[in-house]
């Protein structure tokens, strides 16, 4: 294929999976085959949305090595063993999309898809053995489960997926299937435990939550944004409505005739204590707003979840009657963490800027449902080394947080 041909296809593709929620800024990856050598792979660390033909890298199959200091993908030896092992495939796509990543928690492959799914992937979708981000070892895991099968996708334990193609095309067709087939495993999961048949994996999250509840849910609170200005920050609605502005130190509205939102005092406390926080998001999405009903600590089962929240996501209670000091505490759980989930309320989660108060959002939720996930497969001890948790944690932030 023409250079400048297979840098445009990667640029299309980038776009279209984040159009479609299997890409979220950065993460993941994509590249298409030049000829029988090399391909062309997007770079590390930057956003999708932006990317040009120069910022395109090509990489060469047989020995990883590129020209240029544009830096490719830490997981182009992924893509290069995808090539090397099937000469039909000119397309890979590596996501992180959701239900394909928490498919993986199963912690076996999947070996009975069936019609649609199975003429587009393949009946059996191998299980990768897991390893740390931009390993040899996570490489070694993703070629040995392309050897055993024929399938065009393989999930990455802990991890996510990739997606092969014979073009651009045929890929994204891939990974929309993926995503498809394996929310229907969970269905099907459900009915397994329940006997009752469900149309989405809320209930099998309501469920988990009702197995887990040992006590009388806390009260629920209405839920607000802010985003950190000078001496104040401004609080805004989740669900819609006027924005209030805050003392940063009093926690008191600027307006004595305003709404008093009850997490005021949390979000005071955050500012006040994370000077590198300048955003906070409330998350109340059915998987995190149902373990938050639990009182359990969230453990990392994908490892951005540890990279980008923090090595647990632990539960704090909040009392209405007794603010500060129910801030001061869900602070402290906070400690060297994004996001910490509110009992019965949902996940409280943080970052330097809304984008990235967005994004721990986005992979705290992810990181729910990978936990409703494991739960319903006797799994939920099997989540990633903590030591591990720490090592991608103190990477992330030291090196790639501070990129971004």
């Amino acid at each position: 294929m023409d250079i400048m041909q297979a840098k445009l296809d990667v640029i299309k593709a980038g776009k279209l999976l984040c159009e479609r929620g299997l890409i979220q800024r950065t993460w993941g990856n994509v590249s298409c085959r030049i000829d029988e050598n090399s391909f062309a792979i997007t770079p590390s660390g930057r956003d999708y949305l932006g990317l040009t033909p120069d910022d395109i890298v090509i990489v060469n199959i047989s020995d990883l090595s590129y020209e240029g200091d544009v830096k490719p993908s830490s997981e182009k030896g992924v893509h290069a063993a995808c090539y090397a092992l099937r000469k039909n495939i000119n397309f890979v796509i590596h996501t992180h999309q959701t239900m394909a990543s928490v498919a993986g928690l199963k912690g076996y492959d999947i070996n009975h898809l069936e019609g649609k799914s199975a003429e587009i992937i393949g009946k059996h979708v191998p299980l990768a053995a897991y390893g740390l981000p931009g390993t040899k070892t996570l490489r070694e895991g993703v070629k040995e489960a392309i050897e055993r099968s024929s399938s065009k996708a393989v999930l990455m334990k802990h991890h996510g997926a990739v997606c092969m193609g014979t073009d651009l095309d045929d890929a994204f067709i891939v990974a929309n299937e993926l995503e498809e087939a394996c929310k229907n495993i969970f269905l099907q999961r459900y009915k397994e435990l329940t006997g009752r048949t469900i149309e989405t994996f809320g209930s099998l999250c309501e469920y988990i939550s009702n197995t887990l509840m040992s006590e009388t849910c806390a009260e629920e609170i209405p839920a607000y944004n802010s985003e950190r200005l000078y001496g104040v920050f401004e609080m805004t609605p989740v669900d819609g409505g006027d924005a209030i502005m805050i003392d940063l130190k009093s926690g008191k509205p600027l307006d004595s005739s305003a709404d008093y939102p009850a997490f005021a005092e949390l979000h005071a406390e955050i500012y006040k204590k994370r000077k590198d926080i300048n955003a906070i998001t409330h998350s109340k999405e059915q998987a995190t707003s149902e373990l938050s009903k639990t009182g359990i600590t969230v453990r990392p089962f994908l490892d951005d979840f540890a990279q980008i929240v923090g090595v647990t996501m632990k539960t704090a209670d909040y009392d209405i009657n007794d603010r500060l000091r129910s801030a001061k505490k869900a602070v402290r759980k906070m400690k060297h963490r994004d996001a910490v989930m509110i009992k019965h309320n949902g996940a409280v989660c943080a970052g330097s800027s809304m984008d990235e108060a967005n994004a721990v959002k986005l992979v705290a939720e992810k990181g729910c449902k990978a936990y409703v996930a494991a739960s319903a497969y006797g799994r939920e001890d099997k989540y990633i080394n903590p030591l591990e948790c720490t090592l991608m944690r103190i990477i992330y932030k030291t090196k790639y947080s501070k990129k971004k």
